[in-house]
């Protein structure tokens, strides 16, 4: 820190500091990846009137450096382990794409305990309703029967219901998910015999492998993919930090999973192809898609209109992978060509609708991640099996980069920020939503309205 001009001018530029380092640890908090906290943070400096924003961010810990005239500050701010929150992430973005050059401090901290002070769009009844729709979905969509899709979305609901619990009391992270993946695959097994002892003509117990659909909702979806970006920028602090995050939840989750599997002798065999008409089969594959993204969106605070649009870009993307993959094409070139496809659609819709396009990538991609596979892989690591371990850890780490080399090639694409090595991140190239958005906000930066449609 250097005190070369006067003390009011350094005390400005800390109280600008202060303001720019709150956006960046709220859009943090909230899930998003390194470069949006970055660029959101490097917005709202230069309606400041800061003249240098550096920054380096982690999973949890921001180091901000701020500049104007010969005044420097340096400020580092640490937040809890993000959670996932989409609505806050739009609203955010929002806030610095209006961001204009007179913006004062007091303005911008008001905006921000608006947005902090705001409730969840929707009630823990509806985010626990989404994880079941999208664990129902998931199991469909691996050649689940009814009877399995039942007591997937049941599981599901078990485990997220007890998540939720666990959270307001504060647990460990990685407890709380070895604790609701366990309840969730439990709830699954229990009701499998439950459905057979109603229904005499179904199988005795649920098939062994659809029981990774019950905790889908413990992937961490958001931690995973933004970790594959920021690695495909050479930001190796942020995405190591989220690749080992993501990681560790992975792991804790299978703990659950394997425990019930040990307990009652589950063996997780791939499930075989559903016996349907073609035409059937396509469009239980399309309101599938629809309602497991849907789902998914829902578990993430996705506004409902946001969800709906995200919603239908995972219907297309991924019954046309499936389609793909059902003519023969290889399952990494057609997982590439889905989520590039998301990528496109959604950055389309981000420029336009002024949204993220990480609230509306994630829940699109999910619908296409390898869970049993992973799941074989962790039973082969304990197990003491090393070659199949190995072989469906290879499996899914292939697909997940699949997965992360289509969406980033969308974003090189479409995002010309995207491909500079190192962006000054108060010097960003305008983007449409800005363009869209700006001429609509009052210099304040407060009750800008965007044009509709």
């Amino acid at each position: 820190m250097t005190a070369a001009g006067s003390p009011s001018a350094h005390l400005a530029l800390a109280d600008k500091a202060d303001a720019v380092c709150r956006m960046g640890a709220l859009m943090l908090s909230a899930g998003t990846g390194s470069f949006r906290v970055k660029a959101a943070m490097g917005r709202v400096a230069v309606a400041l009137g800061v003249d240098r924003l550096d920054a380096q961010v982690s999973l949890n810990e921001i180091i901000v450096t701020t500049r104007h005239g010969d005044e420097t500050v340096t400020q580092v701010v640490e937040v809890p382990v993000p959670t996932v929150n989409a609505a806050r992430i739009a609203a955010l973005l929002r806030i610095s794409l209006r961001a204009r050059p007179g913006l004062s401090t007091r303005d911008l901290q008001r905006q921000l305990d608006r947005i902090e002070l705001r409730r969840p769009p929707y009630p823990r009844w509806a985010i626990v309703v989404g994880a079941a729709l999208a664990s129902l979905a998931f199991a469909f969509l691996n050649n689940g029967h009814l009877q399995e899709c039942i007591a997937a979305g049941l599981g599901a609901a078990c485990g997220k219901t007890v998540q939720l619990l666990l959270r307001r009391a504060r647990l460990n992270h990685l407890a709380i998910v070895t604790v609701a993946a366990f309840v969730a695959a439990a709830v699954f097994v229990v009701t499998g015999w439950a459905i057979h002892a109603i229904l005499p003509s179904t199988s005795q117990t649920v098939h062994d492998a659809a029981f990774t659909s019950a905790i889908l909702f413990l992937v961490p979806g958001f931690p995973l993919l933004t970790a594959a970006l920021d690695l495909t920028r050479f930001d190796f602090t942020a995405g190591t930090a989220r690749l080992w995050y993501a990681g560790l939840v992975i792991f804790a989750a299978g703990i659950g999973a394997w425990l019930v599997a040990w307990l009652f002798g589950l063996t997780p065999t791939p499930l075989a192809p559903l016996d349907l008409p073609p035409a059937v089969l396509l469009g239980l594959r399309l309101l599938a898609s629809f309602a497991g993204v849907y789902g998914f969106a829902l578990t993430f605070d996705t506004p409902w209109r946001i969800a709906l649009m995200t919603s239908a870009i995972g219907m297309l993307a991924n019954t046309g992978r499936l389609l793909l993959i059902d003519a023969g094409g290889h399952p990494l070139i057609c997982a590439t060509a889905a989520t590039m496809a998301v990528g496109l659609m959604a950055g389309w819709a981000s420029q336009r609708f002024a949204v993220p396009r990480i609230i509306m990538s994630v829940p699109a991609v999910l619908i296409m991640v390898p869970g049993a596979a992973a799941y074989r892989a962790l039973v082969g690591l304990v197990n003491g099996d090393v070659i199949a371990a190995l072989t469906n850890a290879t499996a899914v780490l292939s697909l997940v980069m699949a997965l992360a080399a289509g969406l980033a090639l969308a974003r090189m694409l479409t995002d010309p920020a995207w491909t500079r090595p190192m962006p000054t991140w108060t010097k960003m190239p305008l983007t449409r939503a800005q363009r869209r958005l700006r001429p609509y906000a009052r210099t304040t930066g407060t009750r800008a309205q965007p044009p509709t449609g």
